[in-house]
């Protein structure tokens, strides 16, 4: 097994809305381009590619990476809702750390369409079908889009367990329009108030509008090798997975707990064996990007990565210990609520925004001598993907 995996190359489309976007095939196209420019290579160093996205018929991948050349290489779709692009990563390494290849490729693409998301399969079970279950027993008959009403109702239970008040989870979507504001690439980069936040439409009581992310189209990629690879070709490694983790759900997340549903129980989990792997601790990290799907989210993953203490996030919000002078940077990127979430392009998206705060070339949103970054990337049906990420 190789001892390290180097991220020699990021690239990442800006955001847009579905009004705006363009084909899935040139979001991808650009991303992938990018990632190769950044790394020095060409196309036909890529030994395997692995492609995430969620809306679109099979071997979109294919249709994408073959915009960059036809080698013939080994091209696999991976498909896990919100956490595709992570568990991209996720195989790409492990292409490396088996030895299989030395040079790989990670790309994720969403094309999304307005509106919630919905299911395309209506004559057959659907994989939602347990988290379905949950919502029913927690909220009964109440109206709105599944993954609303099963956050919404984290965050009621979250209230209602550590009093949090609506005005502390408010200050997350203003928090990531103001690390917003110094990225290009991103959706919502307008200030936004507490006030303005509270006053959006209802979404699923607590949630507002502005407490939930858009639908969003994208691209993001990256290129991963090994030592042996970099120095053969003369490349630059000043990014490497430390350590990573995924996990899937567990018996807890169908215990009539909608905090569970949502991944807590597998965020704790995945960021254990993480940090057990790398030997680095939560107290080490200098910039987190994790998944703010909507702001309860947020305040459920600092807890689970460790950032707090269990039932201490609203502390740690009001003490401002999420942001620039605080204890660690959350979201520079202005996070999935502001920067956008393609959920195929998500988890490659953060990793291209850690490498470039490791790099030290991430202009105003640039965390002071950031040398220790994780991601945390979920999706439910479902999956949470953790990675550490080193100078």
């Amino acid at each position: 097994m190789t001892q390290n995996v180097n991220v020699i190359g990021v690239g990442m489309t800006p955001f847009m809305t579905p009004k705006q976007s363009e084909s899935y095939v040139a979001m991808g196209k650009a991303a992938i381009h990018a990632a190769l420019s950044d790394a020095g290579v060409h196309y036909g160093v890529v030994e395997q590619a692995y492609a995430s996205y969620v809306y679109g018929d099979s071997c979109c991948g294919q249709r994408v990476v073959y915009e960059a050349g036809l080698t013939g290489i080994p091209i696999f779709n991976v498909n896990s809702n919100c956490s595709s692009g992570s568990s991209a990563l996720f195989l790409a390494r492990q292409a490396l750390l088996s030895g299989q290849a030395e040079c790989v490729l990670a790309v994720g693409f969403e094309q999304m369409t307005p509106g919630a998301l919905t299911e395309h399969w209506t004559d057959r079970p659907t994989p939602l079908e347990k988290f379905i279950d949950v919502a029913d027993e927690v909220l009964g008959d109440e109206e709105g889009p599944m993954a609303a009403k099963l956050f919404g109702a984290a965050a009621r239970e979250y209230f209602e367990k550590y009093g949090m008040k609506a005005e502390t989870l408010a200050k997350i979507p203003v928090k990531a329009r103001r690390h917003a504001e110094h990225n290009s690439r991103a959706v919502f980069t307008d200030p936004l108030s507490v006030e303005a936040v509270l006053g959006s439409p209802a979404i699923c009581d607590p949630l507002t509008r502005f407490q939930c992310c858009p639908p969003t189209c994208g691209a993001a990629a990256a290129l991963l090798c090994t030592d042996e690879f970099a120095s053969r070709n003369g490349l630059t490694t000043d990014v490497r997975i430390l350590a990573q983790s995924m996990v899937t759900d567990l018996q807890s997340s169908f215990s009539g707990s909608a905090i569970e549903a949502v991944g807590a129980d597998m965020a704790k989990h995945a960021a254990r064996q993480t940090y057990e792997a790398a030997g680095i601790g939560p107290e080490d990290l200098d910039v987190v990007e994790l998944h703010d799907c909507f702001s309860v989210n947020e305040v459920l993953a600092y807890e689970g990565l460790g950032l707090c203490a269990e039932g201490g996030a609203g502390e740690f919000i009001e003490n401002s210990e999420n942001t620039y002078g605080g204890r660690v940077v959350t979201n520079p990127s202005g996070g999935l609520i502001s920067k956008g979430h393609p959920l195929g392009a998500t988890g490659l998206a953060q990793c291209f925004e850690l490498t470039t705060q490791l790099r030290g070339r991430a202009e105003k949103r640039q965390v002071e001598n950031a040398r220790v970054a994780l991601a945390h990337n979920v999706g439910i049906g479902g999956a949470c993907v953790v990675t550490m990420f080193g100078k």
